[in-house]
């Protein structure tokens, strides 16, 4: 099934703060025709890579990271916020476009040389992936992709992990 998955996004102007046009994907989720083409999409991305697990990002990226597990057959670890998480964690601090974050992971959550799709709903300057993929090494595993929703292609985010597979079902080329 293909359907045109751009036009299910709904742009909020000055959201989080002013000046940042949010890329909305929840019509998406919404609407169950948009809903299976992008898991069906972000699976045949994913399925020759073999991952052990998917990587699901808060909070979006935990709707379809749950799905891409299920139809991948594989197991879906959680990035969170800080102090979200009940046990033991590790953490990575990363930079947005309008201030700094952090994001942590159980540290019992894979094993060395597990294979790790991340994935979240949207790709800007790469700052989130890129904490994402430093979580991931901390624990000894490897990234094997990267997939998104929507990607900010005018903010440059791929270019920071031009050695790892990345996909996205739609990218917007300008503000």
């Amino acid at each position: 099934m293909t359907i045109d998955l751009a036009s299910y996004l709904r742009d909020v102007p000055d959201f989080p703060s002013e000046g940042i046009t949010f890329k909305d994907i929840t019509p998406l989720l919404e609407a169950p025709e948009a809903l299976a083409c992008a898991i069906e999409q972000l699976a045949a991305f994913a399925s020759p890579l073999r991952p052990d697990y998917i990587m699901g990002a808060e909070s979006r990226g935990f709707i379809l990271g749950g799905a891409l597990a299920h139809q991948l057959g594989c197991g879906l670890v959680l990035a969170r916020k800080p102090g979200k998480l009940p046990r033991a964690t590790i953490r990575a601090e990363y930079e947005l476009e309008y201030g700094t974050d952090a994001l942590e992971l159980h540290a019992d959550s894979m094993r060395p040389g597990s294979r790790v799709l991340i994935h979240d709903d949207l790709l800007a300057t790469g700052g989130t992936a890129q904490a994402k993929l430093d979580l991931v090494k901390q624990l000894g595993a490897e990234v094997v992709g990267l997939a998104f929703i929507v990607e900010l292609s005018f903010l440059g985010g791929r270019d920071r992990f031009s050695s790892i597979p990345l996909h996205s079902l739609v990218q917007v080329q300008s503000e």
